[in-house]
């Protein structure tokens, strides 16, 4: 099992979020968070002052997948969110160890 994170431009989520549904992803997580990278921020003037945005708007998507899906999730994503432009986002990979569901007692590949 694997966890995929995503951090997206927030006018992507749907887009996103409707592409993997038709692959078959149905359920994930999806925080609201800021964050930069190469993007840096941006200037803003506010009542006449100039002051800089340094933490831009992004969405955080999380999901288990079995890992015979990792590729197609990711390449998924990729195709749906990008633009093109600086500050498109990034996909963490990583292992899951043990998924438990609360409700019901199932565990790994059960419980997703």
């Amino acid at each position: 099992m694997k966890r995929v994170e995503a951090v997206i431009k927030p006018f992507k989520l749907e887009d996103v979020k409707d592409a993997l549904a038709e692959i078959g992803i149905t359920g994930m997580t999806v925080s609201e968070v800021k964050g930069y990278g190469r993007q840096k921020g941006h200037s803003e003037l506010y009542r006449g002052a100039e002051y800089v945005v340094d933490f831009l708007p992004k969405i955080k998507m999380e999901m288990v997948v079995n890992d015979d899906m990792v590729s197609q999730v990711t390449n998924t994503i990729v195709e749906a969110a990008r633009t093109g432009k600086i500050g498109d986002g990034k996909i963490f990979v990583s292992d899951v160890e043990k998924i438990i569901r609360i409700r019901t007692g199932e565990t790994d590949s059960e419980a997703v």
